[in-house]
């Protein structure tokens, strides 16, 4: 099968406080809020997308904030840790910006030759800022940070498993390379596509299983070219036993969703039509849009909404 999995497309996670999540992402990660929505299944909930200038595939961190939900339990079964990527050199500016932010669970590592320094978000969520090239990629400099430091987008994700041979069959199946191994995690990487290319199978076979929460992603959604690359994943997918859903139009891609053997939830996404859509690139995210069956309910959602900046 050709490969047509061009790498990440969007992490999903849900939060507790808009307000919160809003500022982290755009003043302490210096992201640019690309979209301000609703959550299609809830419009009294805000879906608010964060990424580069133009939010490309591969940049994207969106969020659900469900108001007062509690924190999720980490564990097997998750993407564990969600994975930036900044200039080489960068992690020097980092460490003290993030510890002046008052961000907690700051770690200097390393792996596979990769510097890397992990941290948590408001609700506990595990994030991770790795050493990369640029690889075309630039940073959004609209707001406080350099394009010298600034995040480029996504480097990929670590899954924490219980077991990790099927979810890697999956991952195979799908397009990716195992790369490497380097204690209990082995790397899948996929070239031809985005710079957003790597996710490593973390093994933790005696590890509780994790239940959903506020700091929790909700889903790990790859991507696709256009409609067609995604039918013919979807074909593949179920010929494989896979059960997936119809396609859905998400207004700035159209999404399919299935359950991977290890729990987790992979969408594939496609590149089109892009957040430009419906507004252009120089207001990206500051008007509230909504899909179009809530239009008639604007007043009523909007007074339901909190307020962010």
């Amino acid at each position: 099968m050709e490969k047509l999995i061009k790498g990440l497309h969007h992490v999903t996670s849900m939060a507790a406080d808009a307000q919160q999540n809003n500022a982290f992402f755009t003043q302490t990660l210096g992201l640019r809020r690309v979209k301000k929505t609703v959550n299609f299944d809830a419009p009294e909930v805000y879906h608010l997308y964060y990424g580069d200038e133009v939010g490309t595939p591969g940049s994207v961190m969106t969020y659900f904030p469900f108001g007062a939900m509690p924190r999720g339990r980490r564990g097997a079964g998750e993407v564990g840790v969600t994975e930036f990527a900044v200039p080489n050199g960068a992690l020097s500016f980092w460490k003290p910006h993030l510890a002046a932010q008052g961000v907690t669970g700051l770690s200097d590592s390393t792996f596979l030759g990769e510097a890397r320094l992990t941290f948590d978000g408001p609700d506990g969520d595990s994030f991770a800022l790795v050493e990369a090239d640029p690889d075309g990629r630039t940073p959004w400099t609209g707001g406080a940070l350099s394009a010298e430091t600034g995040v480029l987008g996504f480097h990929g994700a670590r899954f924490r498993l219980r077991d990790t041979a099927a979810t890697g069959e999956l991952l195979s199946f799908m397009g990716y390379q195992r790369e490497a191994i380097e204690g209990s995690v082995t790397r899948y990487r996929i070239d031809g596509g985005n710079a957003a290319r790597t996710i490593d199978l973390e093994e933790l076979p005696d590890a509780r299983h994790a239940t959903q929460g506020a700091g929790s992603v909700h889903h790990i959604a790859f991507a696709v070219e256009d409609r067609a690359a995604q039918l013919e994943m979807r074909k593949a997918l179920m010929d494989t036993g896979y059960q997936v859903t119809p396609v859905i139009d998400r207004d700035y891609f159209w999404a399919i969703y299935f359950r991977t053997p290890g729990g987790i939830l992979f969408e594939i996404a496609t590149n089109e039509p892009g957040f430009d859509r419906d507004e252009d690139t120089a207001h990206l995210g500051q008007a509230l849009k909504l899909p179009d069956r809530y239009q008639p309910y604007r007043a009523q959602i909007e007074r339901t909404l909190p307020e962010i900046a």
